[in-house]
């Protein structure tokens, strides 16, 4: 047992030391932060929001026959960006978005009354009047509010799709619905899923606390500029903070801190073509730091603090899911150029919710540069040992050390654990051990022709006590007088 627990010693030895230098030289690099500009963390979960106002409306003729004209109009008002911040399909957005300003039962007023009259009023928002005075009349009592005279019975409802960033691109998009929005036009709005998404839900957006406070910080505006499809994909723009605060419908300013373009402009034009509401996205981190409003010669950024507000107020939590974990760490391999252990990680994505173009794209730049002389996972474990670091050399030495010292104590316990084979070979009176103690009552062993036997040195043979004494030649054991043969060796006594 104490050779084994030696030599096992001596082999957990060696083995620590060698294991120690493969660590030190084949350790997997250390987690990096996200680079500076990335936008891929909310791309994403940006969607296409578009609103339509659905009138269904009732004409009551009265000027001619009884009649009741029955009219539908779909009214789009709006479209503009969101970004989902809940698995199950939160957006936030604006309340343009969201909300028709315009009265569109004037509309469809108007509508009806040119179509079943035949008469010239203009299909736009306004009141108007006619040179008939009944039916003119007739009209007035059509416009809203509705009252007890009313010529006219509308109802109206808003229709909100959000068309989300996959391939192929989905035609009917899922169904939302505002549940809180602030009372102005460039307020934010919280819009939730008339159905819930089911299982992990979708990706969602990294909500920052704050606005950077530094001016001419970098940022990213990312939306779309029509309906997400083959020919339509999410557009990204740079931009910068300008100076100014960001609370309410003022928002805050953009400007280039090297007065090279025309942020507000650029940005406010991009906003009327679709980008109203898009994320502000910050540089530092990805996250969202605001919201696209204005438009015309004006775009400018409604804080992040006021998002968090409503959505407070509208009781939604922001919430990341399993898609976002798995993206993340698979973003974060892919912009460290460790393009190897990123692909299963956005292969894992695409299981979770297939379709993700961001996450399709990133893949196969990914498969394309895996394994090739940019992918730093396939280069450090292909180049030598940095000068700057820690030589192997030193470990493999002081492991042979070690495994030869623990080798040879381990042999020499063995040695002086192992009796020597010739002591054990010798008759036991001439084996090695403790001298005899003289006092003690020794035994002599005498040799004879039969097998040998012990005789206490005590011992005596009796004989007569008459005559001369005499002694064995052969054994030297008194004999008697009369005795012929050696009482004890059987001896002849006269030869």
């Amino acid at each position: 047992m104490a050779r084994l627990t030696a030599l096992l010693g001596a082999v957990a030895a060696m083995s620590a030391v060698m294991s120690a230098a493969v660590f030190l030289t084949a350790a997997p690099a250390a987690a990096h932060d996200h680079p500076s500009g990335i936008t891929d963390l909310v791309t994403p979960a940006v969607v296409r929001l578009e609103a339509v106002s659905h009138v269904e409306i009732t004409l009551l003729d009265h000027i001619g026959e009884l009649k009741h004209v029955e009219r539908s109009y779909d009214i789009p008002f709006a479209s503009g960006t969101g970004t989902v911040v809940n698995p199950d399909g939160t957006v936030v957005g604006l309340r343009r978005l969201a909300v028709n300003s315009d009265d569109v039962a004037v509309y469809a007023a108007n509508r009806i009354f040119a179509e079943h009259h035949k008469v010239k009023i203009p299909a736009d928002y306004k009141k108007h009047k006619l040179s008939d005075d009944r039916l003119n009349h007739h009209l007035q009592e059509c416009y809203p509010p509705k009252t007890d005279t009313a010529t006219c019975i509308i109802d109206v409802t808003t229709e909100i799709t959000a068309y989300p960033n996959v391939t192929p691109a989905s035609t009917d998009g899922y169904k939302v619905k505002c549940i809180k929005a602030g009372p102005d036009p460039d307020d934010p709005a919280v819009l939730v899923p008339l159905t819930p998404a089911t299982g992990v839900g979708m990706p969602t957006a990294p909500l920052a606390d704050k606005v950077p406070d530094q001016v001419g910080s970098p940022t990213n505006v990312a939306g779309f500029l029509g309906r997400p499809g083959p020919d339509v994909q999410h557009t990204v723009t740079i931009a910068h903070l300008g100076q100014g605060g960001g609370k309410g419908q003022t928002g805050r300013p953009f400007g280039d801190p090297e007065k090279k373009v025309d942020e507000p402009a650029e940005l406010g034009a991009m906003a009327d073509k679709g980008m109203v509401g898009a994320p502000v996205i910050g540089d530092k981190d990805g996250h969202v730091i605001g919201l696209l409003i204005g438009g015309g010669k004006e775009g400018k950024m409604l804080g992040i603090r006021e998002v968090l507000n409503v959505l407070t107020q509208a009781k939604v939590t922001p919430r990341r899911g399993a898609i976002d974990t798995a993206f993340e760490a698979a973003l974060a391999r892919y912009h460290t150029k460790y393009y190897t252990e990123a692909a299963p990680g956005f292969q894992r994505v695409l299981e979770l919710y297939p379709g993700d173009v961001v996450a399709a794209n990133l893949l196969k730049t990914t498969l394309a540069k895996r394994g090739g002389p940019e992918d730093q996972g396939t280069k450090q474990l292909a180049a030598p040992p940095a000068s700057s670091s820690r030589p192997l050399w030193p470990f493999l030495v002081a492991a042979g050390v070690l495994f030869l010292a623990a080798g040879g104590g381990a042999y020499l316990l063995w040695r002086r654990r192992t009796p020597d084979r010739r002591t054990e070979e010798l008759p036991p009176p001439l084996a090695t051990g403790p001298a005899f103690d003289e006092g003690a009552s020794q035994t002599v062993v005498v040799r004879r022709s039969q097998p040998f036997q012990v005789v206490p040195q005590q011992q005596q043979v009796l004989t007569a006590q008459e005559g001369p004494m005499k002694y064995c030649v052969s054994c030297g054991m008194r004999l008697g007088a009369g005795h012929r043969f050696c009482g004890y060796c059987g001896h002849p006594i006269e030869t």
